[in-house]
């Protein structure tokens, strides 16, 4: 049975490459470059409330750093550095090496260095604590936006909320689409580049991991403006488009969390530096809003102009 030490030595070791000093001693060192600010953020991953318990480990360990870059994209930085604590029921080696396997697979995809943690024995819990940097003055910030500007969304949402709701049984997909919106579920893919391309160009970003129409909510709030989303500009995959429960794939697609996609508002007058964006970096980016003067509130609207109700709002840990 290995201890405490053995496993971070065996599973979360390695060279310090950026770092001055990683993992082994009371406490990491970096060096930050004095023209550049730092950003931080910090994601809990709980079993049960993130993720189920026979979630895949190997995805686990990807996904557990994958929120925490997908903050980082949102604010615009690069990845640099990362520190991981963990809580385990049992020194299970077979899932210690599969959840290292693939939180490395993903930190050296972007380059980012794990530097130090903490293990304990407790319920199955990932925090990691992400730091980033970037130029100061042009962080991607949810304060940001304006009344007229334009909003925009990457990719698509509710695909890993349905995936999710296969896992549950609420809804039964075909196995092409419970396989896509497994993957997008448990293996989302920061969009580090499309923020750090942002830098300049967008008022204001979030990153889509609670819900579309929440997380425009905080932008909204912070912003002190009103949001108007155009329920048929929401880009939608195959899987959300054909499936069979169509009150739920709406849920999933205004209010389903996970898909770790870029919310951001911009000026009209950046439509054209948007679009020519999108074909260079080779992802699709739709204006499926606008921002209004108002009272902080997000309203969804179809085809008509008539609002559509929100069935779910997205997740609150603390909410009824």
């Amino acid at each position: 049975m290995p201890t405490e030490f053995e496993i971070i030595a065996r599973y979360f070791t390695r060279p310090a490459r950026t770092a001055v000093l990683g993992i082994g001693d009371d406490a990491a060192i970096v060096r930050v470059p004095a023209e550049l600010a730092l950003a931080i953020t910090t994601d809990l991953l709980v079993e049960g409330t993130h993720f189920l318990a026979d979630t895949d480990a190997a995805r686990l360990g990807h996904k557990a750093l994958a929120v925490n870059l997908s903050d980082l994209a949102a604010m615009g930085a690069d990845p640099r550095w990362f520190t991981l604590a963990l809580s385990l029921p049992s020194d299970d080696e077979a899932w210690l090496a599969a959840f290292a396997r693939g939180m490395f697979a993903l930190a050296d995809r972007f380059g980012v260095e794990l530097v130090g943690g903490d293990t304990t024995r407790g319920p199955r819990t990932i925090s990691i604590t992400a730091y980033g940097t970037l130029p100061p003055g042009l962080a991607l910030r949810r304060d940001g936006a304006a009344g007229g500007e334009d909003v925009w969304l990457s990719g698509s949402t509710g695909d890993a909320a349905l995936g999710l709701a296969h896992l549950q049984g609420r809804v039964r997909l075909p196995d092409a689409a419970a396989r896509h919106c497994l993957a997008r579920l448990e293996t989302p893919l920061p969009l580090v580049a499309l923020g750090r391309r942002l830098r300049g160009v967008a008022s204001s970003a979030i990153d889509v991991s609670d819900g579309l129409v929440a997380d425009l909510g905080h932008v909204a709030e912070r912003s002190a403006i009103a949001v108007e989303i155009w329920l048929g500009q929401v880009p939608r995959s195959k899987a959300v488009a054909e499936c069979s429960d169509a009150a739920l794939a709406r849920a999933c697609l205004l209010g389903g969390g996970d898909d770790y996609e870029l919310a951001f508002t911009a000026p009209v007058s950046r439509r054209a530096a948007i679009l020519a964006l999108a074909a260079e970096i080779g992802l699709p980016l739709a204006r499926i809003g606008r921002t209004l003067a108002g009272n902080p509130a997000v309203t969804v609207i179809d085809e008509a102009g008539t609002p559509v109700p929100v069935p779910r709002a997205g997740f609150d840990h603390f909410g009824a």
